[in-house]
């Protein structure tokens, strides 16, 4: 599965990460969830691979989005998200 991840800056604002890089950085909060989900909804469907949207929470990440293929049987059926 690709992890998009937010990440807090040092500034206090947020950061757009995925494979250890930085994509995107200081943005708030809003506009930081709405493009990484957009980002990775576009990664979805270009690919087709697995793609989730965390941020960090108190104990373990948060899951906003995920984006993947349910198989059932030998076809696959459509995308969903789930948003938190």
């Amino acid at each position: 599965m690709i992890i998009y991840a937010l990440k807090p800056s040092t500034e206090g604002q947020w950061n757009i990460c995925r494979s250890g890089f930085c994509l995107f950085s200081d943005l708030r909060l809003g506009p930081a969830i709405t493009l990484a989900r957009e980002v990775a909804r576009d990664e979805h469907s270009r690919s087709g691979r697995a793609v989730c949207v965390e941020m960090p929470g108190l104990g373990s990440a948060i899951r906003l989005a995920q984006y993947e293929t349910r198989a059932i049987g030998p076809r696959a059926v459509g995308a969903f998200a789930v948003a938190g």
